[in-house]
């Protein structure tokens, strides 16, 4: 217990909690996902906050003999089966859009258990032992500013700076507590319906998953990810999240902690060209939208990443108290990232907008103008260096990625004026198009190794440069992309087939200014399958991609990165990146022609 592979997630379009297998929720930010969290385990201690909800024991709290999520929905149902008993825990964040809720109900399937719930509120990431109070049924600690309230049947009392609540369940009963957080600490909300609120998740989780249609293989894995990456999203404004948490680290020990819990532009991108991609209309809807009124007429102030309700201050700060997850520190909130020059998101931003207007032929009123300005201050920058789509903290370069997602903006945005969905200089962007083409072709390809390389001048790769065969930079029959493909595999490829973006240096501070290693980007081991279906070389992406969904816990989550060697993941959990590398990579292999594929449609496998 207490590893990365051992937390659930659960939430309510507005913020989550992950959820141990000890029954204690380890991390969670009340209200929304970039708020300072009241619960903070899973970076420190069990002094740093957790809500564990399981058997009354003496001695070290016991992990689930089962768990799983209810089908179809975000559910999470732990099951402990005891000498005296089973029992089980239902954990749901409903999505009512009222005050918001963790509801938590423990049903007795067989005997007599005597379970304990211990409540251990710590606001500001750990650092603050709050105002409690508990009247019978009724208990808050006081967050300054707002309140925590629970509500439960089971007789509930303060002690040493904790809600304890002890309560006996038999076959058939059911027992709820739960967690409500009000803004406002001197009213309390209305007793909460647990039952009513599980039901109404339930039935939303059911019905939104109900309207994907992909129909093909390995669809449980891909509507679980549709599931995940819905979750990351910010309801209240349609933006959607990076990832649920800060700082689990990208190599044990070492420096590489970011805070993931804000809308990046890119990864918000690629997570809306997936749900198009899969019948999902509503959420682009909502996320151009934001995009709108987030940049609001300024595209020239434009950043690479945003709170969800559009803020643009994200100041970087070091949480000095927190231990961190096995030992890594620091423990970070905010992202000096955010101040960044990554020229891709451009690119990746007006790809997304394109998508979107070809489903949807209502939004060419709001994405022609959002793409006429995104591709005319594109043009002030795209010869610039940049950091990349990897964030370097050392020099800027010129990175061959950059430049191609440069070029995708205009092709993109000459394409929509071509069709009349959008005003713009036509022929000198078709132009500047060509322009980027030939570049990247004469500065960022290495004639004598037959490869695209990360920068120009460089002989390093990258496996950014897998994208090159998606946006269709050129065609997957192109020797210089089958070159490129066979190269970064060839170059980057880790045991088991597993990806690094690049080569980190570990000596010594790398090309990316950072000390240490790290493990395999999962979004890398996604472009790597997809690469190899389009060119052709459909049996060895199947192969891929069951490596890659092995990296799954058991729940279907997945994070940012995985190591090979120790089999363990890394980084924040859930990371959208992995999930929509996990649909992407199926959907690529299910439009594969069957006659490439290593199994047959209606074969066993």
């Amino acid at each position: 217990m207490g590893q990365i592979e051992d937390q659930a997630f659960i939430g309510n379009m507005r913020t989550g909690a992950l959820v141990d297998r000890d029954g204690a929720i380890t991390m969670l930010s009340p209200g929304r996902f970039d708020a300072p969290a009241v619960f903070a385990r899973l970076l420190g201690a069990e002094e740093h906050g957790l809500w564990r909800v399981g058997p009354a024991v003496d001695g070290p709290a016991p992990a689930a003999d089962r768990r799983r999520y209810l089908p179809g929905t975000l559910a999470l149902e732990s099951t402990w089966i005891t000498r005296d008993g089973t029992v089980q825990v239902v954990d749901v964040m409903p999505t009512t859009g009222e005050a918001p809720h963790v509801v938590r109900i423990v049903r007795g399937i067989s005997g007599r258990v005597r379970m304990r719930s211990l409540l251990r509120v710590r606001p500001g990431w750990g650092r603050r032992v709050p105002h409690l109070g508990a009247d019978g049924h009724r208990a808050f600690a006081d967050l300054d500013p707002g309140r925590l309230w629970l509500d439960t049947t089971a007789p509930t009392r303060a002690a040493d700076g904790d809600l304890l609540s002890e309560l006996v369940v038999s076959e058939g009963e059911t027992v709820s507590l739960t967690l409500t957080w009000s803004p406002d600490g001197d009213s309390p909300p209305p007793l909460p319906d647990a039952t009513g609120l599980l039901k109404d998740s339930v039935d939303f989780w059911g019905e939104w998953i109900s309207r994907s249609t992909y129909r093909g293989p390995h669809r449980e894995a891909v509507e679980r990810s549709l599931i995940t990456l819905k979750a990351l999203t910010y309801a209240p404004t349609g933006a959607i999240v990076a990832a649920a948490t800060t700082s689990l680290p990208e190599e044990i020990g070492g420096e590489r902690q970011w805070d993931y819990r804000y809308c990046w532009l890119r990864d918000s991108a690629f997570i809306v060209e997936t749900f198009l991609a899969c019948g999902y209309i509503d959420e682009a809807r909502a996320w151009v939208n934001w995009l709108r009124i987030t940049i609001g007429g300024h595209p020239e102030q434009l950043q690479v990443m945003y709170g969800v309700a559009g803020e643009r201050d994200l100041p970087e700060t070091v949480l000095g108290w927190l231990p961190g997850y096995e030992g890594s520190v620091p423990v970070r909130t905010g992202n000096a990232a955010a101040k960044q020059l990554q020229v891709d998101v451009y690119g990746e931003v007006i790809s997304a907008l394109y998508e979107a207007q070809l489903r949807d032929p209502s939004l060419a009123q709001v994405v022609g103008p959002l793409v006429t300005d995104l591709a005319t201050c594109l043009e002030e920058l795209w010869a610039n260096p940049d950091e990349g789509i990897w964030e370097v903290r050392g020099p800027r370069r010129d990175f061959v990625h950059s430049r191609v997602m440069s070029w995708v903006a205009y092709d993109r945005a000459v394409r929509l004026i071509d069709a009349g969905h959008a005003n713009g200089p036509a022929d000198r962007w078709r132009a500047l198009r060509d322009e980027i083409h030939a570049q990247v072709c004469r500065y960022g390809y290495d004639e004598q190794r037959g490869t695209f390389t990360q920068s120009y001048g460089s002989t390093e790769l990258d496996a950014a440069l897998l994208q090159m065969v998606a946006v269709g930079f050129l065609p997957p029959t192109d020797k210089r992309i089958i070159g490129t493909v066979e190269a970064v595999q060839r170059d980057l490829s880790i045991r088991g087939g597993f990806l690094l973006r690049y080569h980190t240096f570990r000596a010594t501070p790398g090309r990316d200014g950072l000390h240490g290693d790290e493990g395999a980007f999962l979004i890398c081991s996604g472009w790597l399958i997809s690469a190899l279906a389009r060119i052709g070389r459909v049996a060895e992406a199947e192969i891929l991609l069951d490596g890659l969904l092995s990296t799954r816990n058991d729940l279907g989550l997945m994070s940012e990165e995985w190591d090979p060697h120790q089999q363990q993941p890394l980084g924040n959990l859930p990371q959208g990146f992995s999930h929509l590398a996990l649909i992407h990579g199926v959907l690529a292999v299910h439009a594969a022609p069957d006659d490439q594929k290593l199994v047959r449609p209606g074969a066993a496998r």
